[in-house]
């Protein structure tokens, strides 16, 4: 873009300079003699302008190396580019009618585990009848678009949830599905209908939503929250269907792994503890790893391992452990001069060999996450018997990891060598057949048949 010298913020400020002294316009800048109410403009108007080129500077370098890249359309921006119109409630009588009905739906959503705003959404109400949407044209399309941003988020929570994973790489947008759904609303099906017709479809849900409706009152406010959860779970997971997914519920303590709608393998699992909890995401498992090497993570090798190498002389070969450099070099034990480290100065990092007594078992199921979190067998089994498993640093350990991997790999990987698990065995990466969509929530309650039953809340996360 070409800017020329009148565009520049100091020519603007000696223009009213000039017009603010007129006594001095003809004199050079130098000589003349600046009155106090000059300075004073002009020192406003220097903060001004220097305030201006810190939000929108006039010379932007970095925008031709690495252009801004806009922003991206919000919800109720895309519904008003598909209606190609600035209005749409208020462009006939029958239309805001049917924003009327609307809004009565949607101030009774708590029905169904949705919290409206009663306090917006009362106003808007009652604006539907204010003669300034007649008069006035831009408080007409204002009130147009708030009432269209609630509907559709209304219409996307039904069929969506509220879910907010700590990561998550499954969902995506369906932002359009949304307008097109509402932008194409038969004029002889009525607003209750079409959220009939829109709403999730899941088993469970209906067990949940009927629950919600029959026994529990707003004011149960912990018991509500947490059905609700509960119920926008289930909206993501049959909005996001997968064909064969792992479901991990971190309170319930438990995963089940689904091919087909059918549920092939439940088990037990070991959890995060409440000081490093398990975080909620949903992504992939894109490799199953047979006989894997432990790497210790740097805060477990200081806090937990080094003061146990350091009590105990032969603690390392004890539970095959060697000490290796950042490159994986490994390091002899026996020169290191273990009494002169701490957790602060401590340069190297611990490795496990491979086998049965390896910390994560015979099997991991690596998934894409920022947080380092998989699943993995483990060399205890005798956890599993515990009622209590919140115990791990955020990894999930599993009961049956053979069973899981069979089915992922539809039997192609070596039981019997797993089984035996020998020490220092070659490592092996073996892909499944497709990427397999895993889903760690945190719902403290689980159904069984047309029952629901509350579950502890051990990261006191339902508030």
């Amino acid at each position: 873009m070409y800017y020329s010298k009148f565009d520049s913020p100091l020519y603007m400020i000696m223009t009213v300079v000039n017009a603010t002294d007129i006594n001095h316009t003809n004199l050079p800048i130098k000589k003349r003699k600046w009155s106090a109410r000059t300075l004073f403009v002009l020192g406003m108007l220097v903060l001004v302008s220097f305030g201006a080129l810190a939000t929108n500077p006039i010379v932007q370098p970095d925008a031709i190396k690495a252009p801004m890249l806009p922003k991206p359309l919000s919800l109720v921006q895309k519904f008003y580019i598909l209606n190609k119109e600035k209005l749409y409630w208020f462009s006939s009588p029958e239309r805001a009618n049917r924003a009327g009905e609307w809004l009565a739906e949607i101030i009774t959503a708590e029905k169904d585990g949705i919290i409206p705003n009663h306090l917006h959404i009362g106003k808007l109400r009652a604006e539907l009848d204010n003669k300034k949407i007649v008069e006035d044209s831009l408080y007409r399309m204002r009130f147009d678009w708030q009432i269209s941003a609630l509907i559709l988020t209304y219409i996307r929570t039904l069929q969506q949830g509220n879910i907010r994973f700590k990561y998550d790489e499954i969902s995506v947008s369906h932002d359009s599905v949304y307008c097109d759904e509402l932008l194409n609303m038969k004029t002889t099906e009525s607003v209750v209908q079409m959220v009939k017709r829109l709403e999730c479809k899941d088993s469970t849900y209906q067990v949940l939503r009927n629950f919600l409706r029959d026994s529990i009152s707003i004011t149960d406010s912990i018991k509500y929250r947490t059905v609700q959860i509960a119920m926008n779970y289930r909206r993501y997971l049959s909005f996001n269907h997968q064909s064969e997914y792992i479901l991990v519920n971190i309170p319930e303590m438990e995963a089940s792994y689904y091919r087909n709608d059918s549920l092939k393998v439940r088990m037990r699992t070991v959890v995060g503890k409440i000081l490093t909890p398990t975080p909620v995401m949903a992504s992939y498992i894109t490799d199953v790893v047979t006989f894997p090497n432990w790497n210790v993570p740097h805060s477990i090798a200081v806090k937990e391992i080094l003061p146990k190498v350091k009590r105990t002389a032969n603690y390392l070969e004890q539970h095959s452990l060697e000490v290796v450099d950042s490159k994986g070099t490994v390091i002899e034990d026996a020169d290191l001069k273990w009494k002169s480290y701490t957790a602060r100065n401590f340069p190297y990092f611990f490795r496990q060999s491979t086998g049965a007594g390896n910390t994560l078992g015979v099997l991991k199921f690596n998934m894409h996450n920022p947080f380092s979190i998989f699943l993995h067998a483990t060399s205890s089994q005798s956890v599993f018997a515990k009622t209590d498993r919140f115990l791990s640093h955020g990894c999930i350990r599993l009961q049956k990891p053979f069973e899981l991997a069979k089915n992922l790999l539809r039997g192609e990987i070596e039981m019997e060598q797993l089984r035996q698990g020998k020490t220092n065995t070659k490592t092996n990466r073996l892909k499944p057949v497709q990427k397999i969509a895993t889903f760690i929530i945190y719902m403290p309650l689980k159904v069984k048949g047309n029952s629901v039953v509350f579950l502890p809340d051990p990261y006191q996360l339902i508030k």
